[in-house]
């Protein structure tokens, strides 16, 4: 059964498989969801109210190469003046009448009258005002009434296209943030129940988790399953897409609610307090609503609605043209690397990356194959014997990190980010994840090339568990202050801090 963006729906019931690993093990998500991204309505409509816009104003010039013929449209001014008008006052008049709503943009057909009256609206106000101004004389009117009927068909066509390329998306639950209830009893009983009786709450509830397996936290819900504990719960959101999860503790429940939070914060997701049944009230301000649900948020996913996109975009576009500047210096490098020992020239290495995936990293190799250590199990000490005369060279100038920049088309990296750890790597004999609390909240975005610890002077070698706790500050830091100039300040000090070469080795 196909739901709307909105409904309340329930996932596919999961199973866990018990792994020895030192991350929670991995469960099989039976939904459509599981994988396809969320994509947030923001960002949606805004994408949708610019291509009807292209579209219009693409109408208006296809009518004009055809008639009468750009060099006919005199002034230009004029013409540029009336098809800016319906450029700009379409999208304005169309989001003031809920028209780019998601149940309006799935059902077009819906939408056609209120379009309708909006074009024909539009094109009369501008016709009366060209009588008005006596600018008659200066208009085509065979192009004008042209385009008033094929530019409405073009603004349908493409709200038709829209809405396939938008059922596709519904079907695969991207429009519909996956929520997760933490917390048993009559909290979650309260929460579901008032999620069950609103109306566009942009949700898909996955499941229930809780740490109590008596008769106050029941196996089922109004209707919807208990899955597991919290360890299976940070199983789940590391293996399966979650978006949202919603704390259903009181908050008299100090202790447990503060031990429960404390472990999930370092997951890529909005952790949300349901503020539904508790007796203290805060200012209206203090609240979210989800639905009828009102929560206090405590947690939020890093880089918000249109945070993905545009660092999606700032990594492609800068990681394309270095690649372009920069490959005669990694053919130079390769041919070095080539000569100067036996073995392939690049050494790939599996990392931490997004939500503790595990990605494999490319790197110009610096060590002799025989020695490579794939796990980074022990540090490289100044003067290592495993390292070779030109990886001595090219990791003090960090030269043999180039290669990423493929992982970083890939998507798998980004230019800015916590810099991916090996899956071994320690300090002072100490695991990373061991030596620092919260360790993973780093992976609550993509690694990147450079960061905020690495500009700062915290790169190279960590052999005291102070040196990886700088890091993970600074890192942490980065996350929470998060921007596109943030981004491009770093970028623009790598260089600089490239020349500290202390700790390099």
């Amino acid at each position: 059964m196909k739901l709307q963006p909105g409904q309340i729906r329930s996932a596919t019931p999961v199973d866990l498989e018990s792994l020895n690993s030192p991350l929670p093990p991995p469960f099989e998500v039976n939904d459509p969801g599981a994988e396809a991204p969320f994509i947030a309505p923001r960002v949606l409509i805004a994408i949708v109210r610019i291509a009807e816009a292209l579209a219009i104003a693409a109408a208006a010039t296809a009518q004009l190469a055809i008639y009468p013929g750009f060099s006919a449209a005199n002034p230009g001014v004029f013409y540029a003046a009336i098809i800016g008008s319906m450029v700009l006052g379409v999208p304005l008049a169309a989001q003031v009448m809920g028209l780019y709503r998601l149940e309006q943009l799935l059902n077009p057909l819906r939408a056609m009258p209120g379009l309708a009256s909006i074009w024909i609206g539009l094109v009369a106000a501008l016709a009366i005002s060209v009588l008005a101004t006596k600018m008659g004389h200066s208009l085509s009117r065979a192009w004008f009434l042209a385009w008033g009927i094929t530019g409405f068909a073009w603004l349908m066509v493409g709200r038709m296209a829209i809405a396939a390329v938008l059922r596709h998306f519904n079907a695969r639950g991207q429009l519909n943030r996956r929520a997760i209830i933490v917390g048993g009893g009559a909290g979650a009983d309260a929460a579901i129940s008032a999620l069950q009786h609103s109306h566009d709450t942009g949700i898909t509830l996955l499941g229930l988790f809780d740490d109590r397996q008596d008769l106050r936290s029941p196996g089922e819900t109004r209707g919807l399953r208990k899955l597991g504990n919290i360890d299976d719960l940070i199983s789940y959101v590391r293996n399966s897409r979650v978006d949202t999860l919603i704390v259903t503790l009181p908050t008299t429940a100090e202790a447990r609610l503060m031990q429960i939070v404390s472990r999930l914060w370092v997951l890529p997701v909005d952790i949300r307090l349901s503020a539904h049944d508790q007796k203290l009230r805060y200012r209206p301000r203090a609240y979210s609503y989800i639905g009828n649900l009102a929560l206090l948020d405590l947690f939020d996913k890093p880089l918000g609605d249109w945070g993905p996109l545009l660092k999606a975009i700032e990594d492609r576009v800068i990681a394309g043209l270095a690649l372009l500047l920069l490959s005669p210096v990694m053919a130079l490098v390769a041919l070095a690397v080539k000569l100067d020992s036996k073995g392939p020239v690049l050494f790939t290495q599996k990392r931490y990356g997004f939500n503790n995936e595990l990605i494999e990293v490319y790197k110009f190799r610096s060590m002799y194959t025989d020695m490579a250590d794939a796990n980074a199990s022990k540090l490289v000490t100044k003067g290592d014997p495993r390292v070779t005369r030109v990886g001595r060279f090219i990791r003090k100038t960090t030269l043999d990190e180039l290669p990423q920049l493929f992982n970083v088309l890939k998507g798998e990296l980004s230019l800015v980010g916590p810099r991916p750890h090996a899956t071994r790597a320690s300090a002072a004999g100490t695991l990373y994840e061991n030596a620092v609390q919260g360790y993973f909240a780093r992976h609550k975005v993509k690694p990147g090339m450079t960061g905020w610890a690495q500009i700062n002077g915290w790169r190279g070698e960590t052999d005291t568990e102070e040196k990886i706790q700088a890091r993970v500050e600074h890192d942490l830091h980065y996350i929470e202050n998060w921007s596109l100039t943030f981004d491009l300040y770093i970028l623009a000090r790598t260089p600089l801090a490239l020349l500290n070469t202390k700790n390099a080795y």
